[in-house]
Order: structure tokens, then C-alpha cells, then sequence
């Protein structure tokens, strides 16, 4: 048989193990992805802006709470989900987070610990993307230990009174509802807060060099005053509930990560083909060719992984401590190839006219977000050992 190169962003061919409409998705997110996202991207992250103007196209595509079933939402499965995260960060960290915010963080609570009534007022708006939500856990206190929260929320005449502080919270500013965690006399529970409630404030944090493009803000509770029927009555007192949606966002994020490590090869191959010195293209180079070498691997190993996560995930025994391996170990090799590719493209590696400084930039905050690298590794040191040393 004649030689057929690999795709170099599949070099072990796992798109064979996509079943058809797990390809058909990956598809028509990618086409999405170049059409819509990458000519515009980058003015978004210069400008620190949210490139809210895509939110239709994201909606028509089913890409808002696609896992979830009725509602007006696709009931897509585990694959079909990594592969949008996939091809989302390949165009960047802040659009797969908005859709991932969206989707996992909000959509999937108030599906799964919501009433109906909430579910029927929030899902469908949410799917069609006239109503955008964030998760509010984070405290500026620190995110590590949600159990040590100071948001409370105590009953009063029939209602709660809430108050506290949320902090590096994605889609803040322009979110219509936020789901809320806080203390209780009980342990934490979960509260739907509408934009417009009293006392409820979204200030959006500057001067971020990292998820520029996202709209990253603060929640501020200061008398705030819900009704009974704000409260999600699924979520059990406790932190069960918030974990249960950070290993859905999670889980996301292991795929997502791979499509940004992807757009950092991809690019820097083309740039070692055309870019000629000492009278030869720098992928002459065995130096090169090593550290792209490199790269590949990491990516397949991480490809590999969500892969295999997103099967099990299927078959309804995945773990948190397998989730938090995928996270640690993608989130890690995404990192160290958009920052040798952001090395090998030299003096122009720092111009945001090449993807990977931009990349590497935004992976600074996903390899910190919804679980720090070190509470990962942690999580797998205590399944490994049974002694937790947090």
C-alpha cells in the first residue's frame, strides 16, 4: 500500500472511534470554530472583550446544554460534548468556558437538583441562548476549600437573606441568572439569583492577562432577599451537589485543553516548513523535530485520555479521581506545548499575530481553575492511598 501520512493532530487515529454522530459534531463545531471565532478572536483578546455577537450561533448549533435531554437541549453524549470543548479551545480557552460555564456549571444544576418549575422557566431561554448563567463558589478567600465558605444564607419571614462575596467567576458580568452557593444553619445549599435582585452586583474584573476574551467578574450579595422557591430543592445540604457540576465542567475541560495544544501545532508546523535559516526550513532541524516530536505526544497521551474518560463516562462509572488525573495531566501538557511552540517561533512568538502566546496566556488560568493542579494531584495521591492529606 501506498504511504499515507497521519493527521498530525491524530496521529494514533481516534477519529475511527467516533462513531458518526460523534464526527458529524466535531465537524460542524470546527467549521463553526474557523468561520466564526478565529477571524474575530483575536480583536476580542486584545480588547479584553467577550465576543457575545457568536451566542446565537453557538445556540443554533445545540452547543448550550448538549448533554442535557428536553428542554429544547440536543441529549448529546460524553464524546460528542469533549469533542465541542475540543474544537471551541481550539479557537479559545474563553469561548469553551463561556459554553462549559453555560452547560456544565448552570444548565446541569438546575436540571439535575432544580425544580420543575425551574427547569422549565431557566432550560429552554438557557439552550437558546437568550439567558446566560454563571456559577458562583469561588470566594476571594480562596477557591481550594469551598467547605471554609462565608456566603450565608439565613431564613427570614418565609424567605432567605443572602450575603457574601463570589470571586473570579466566568460570565458574572453578563448573566441573566447565577446559581449561588451558600451557607446555611443546614450546610451549603444552592440558590438561583436573577439579574435586577436587589442588593445583587456583577462588577467585571480588569486588566486580566489571561481568558481575555472571557467575561470574568465578581458577585457581590448584600441583602439579598429570595423567595423559598429560589432555592434548588435537589441539592442536598453539603458540598456534594457543587462538586457533582465542577467534575461535569471538569471533565470538558480535559478535552478542551487538547484543542488548544492542537491550534499551537498546527501552527508552529506550518511556520518550521516556511521559515528557512541557514538555507533550510527549520523542520530540517533534529532539534526541532524533537520538540515537535514532543508536542505530539503529549497531545496523543491527553487524547488518549479524555478518550478513554468520556467512555467511561458513558458507562456511568467514571470517578472524580480519574477526572482530576485527566485534568492534572492535560491541563499540564497543554501548557508546556503552547509554551515550546510560543519558544520556537522566536521573536514573533510574543506577537499575537501567531495563536500560541495567546494559548499559552489563557492555559495559565485553566490549569488553575475549578481545581488547582496541586488539589488534583492530591485528590489522586488520597484515592491512591486513602488518606486524605488536603
Amino acid at each position: 500500500m501506498p504511504y499515507a501520512p497521519a493527521d498530525p493532530m491524530d496521529l494514533f487515529d481516534l477519529r475511527s472511534e467516533l462513531a458518526e454522530e460523534e464526527r458529524l459534531v466535531q465537524e460542524s463545531v470546527g467549521r463553526f470554530v474557523d468561520e466564526e471565532i478565529l477571524p474575530i478572536i483575536r480583536s476580542h483578546f486584545e480588547q479584553h472583550t467577550f465576543p457575545r455577537d457568536i451566542v446565537p450561533g453557538l445556540a443554533s448549533l445545540g452547543l448550550l446544554g448538549s448533554s442535557l435531554s428536553g428542554y429544547g437541549c440536543a441529549g448529546l453524549g460524553a464524546i460528542a460534548y469533549g469533542l465541542i470543548c475540543q474544537e471551541l479551545e481550539r479557537g479559545d480557552s474563553a469561548v469553551r468556558s463561556f459554553v462549559s460555564v453555560q452547560s456544565s456549571l448552570c444548565m446541569y444544576p438546575i436540571f439535575t437538583y432544580g425544580s420543575e418549575a425551574q427547569r422549565s422557566r431557566w432550560l429552554p431561554a438557557m439552550a437558546r441562548g437568550e439567558a446566560i448563567g454563571c456559577f458562583g463558589l469561588t470566594e476571594p478567600h480562596g477557591g481550594s476549600d469551598p467547605a471554609n465558605m462565608k456566603t450565608r444564607a439565613r431564613r427570614r419571614n418565609g424567605d432567605w437573606l443572602l450575603n457574601g462575596a463570589k470571586m473570579w467567576i466566568t460570565n458574572a458580568p453578563i448573566a441573566d441568572i447565577a446559581v449561588v452557593w451558600a451557607q446555611t444553619d443546614d450546610g451549603v445549599r444552592g440558590f438561583l439569583v436573577e439579574r435586577g435582585t436587589p442588593g445583587f452586583e456583577t462588577p467585571e474584573i480588569e486588566n486580566k492577562f489571561s481568558l481575555r476574551a472571557s467575561a470574568t467578574g465578581s458577585i457581590f450579595l448584600s441583602d439579598v432577599v429570595l423567595p423559598e422557591e429560589n432555592m434548588l430543592p435537589g441539592s442536598t445540604v453539603g458540598l456534594k451537589a457543587p462538586l457533582s457540576c465542577l467534575t461535569q465542567a471538569r471533565y470538558g475541560i480535559t478535552w478542551g485543553v487538547n484543542g488548544a495544544a492542537q491550534a499551537c501545532l498546527r501552527e508552529l508546523l506550518d511556520y518550521t516548513a516556511t521559515r528557512k535559516l541557514f538555507g533550510r526550513p527549520l523542520a530540517a532541524n533534529q532539534a526541532v523535530q524533537i520538540r515537535l516530536a514532543e508536542m505530539s505526544r503529549r497531545i496523543t497521551t491527553s487524547q488518549l485520555l479524555s478518550l478513554r474518560l468520556g467512555r467511561l463516562k458513558e458507562a456511568g462509572t467514571m470517578t472524580p479521581a480519574q477526572v482530576s488525573m485527566a485534568k492534572w495531566h492535560n491541563c499540564r501538557a497543554a501548557i508546556e506545548v503552547a509554551r515550546d511552540a510560543r519558544d520556537l517561533l522566536g521573536g514573533a512568538g510574543i506577537s499575537a499575530e501567531y495563536g500560541p502566546i495567546r494559548h499559552a496566556m489563557n492555559l495559565e488560568s485553566v490549569i488553575s481553575y475549578e481545581g488547582t493542579e496541586t488539589i488534583h494531584q492530591l485528590s489522586v495521591g488520597r484515592e491512591l492511598t486513602g488518606i486524605n492529606a488536603f
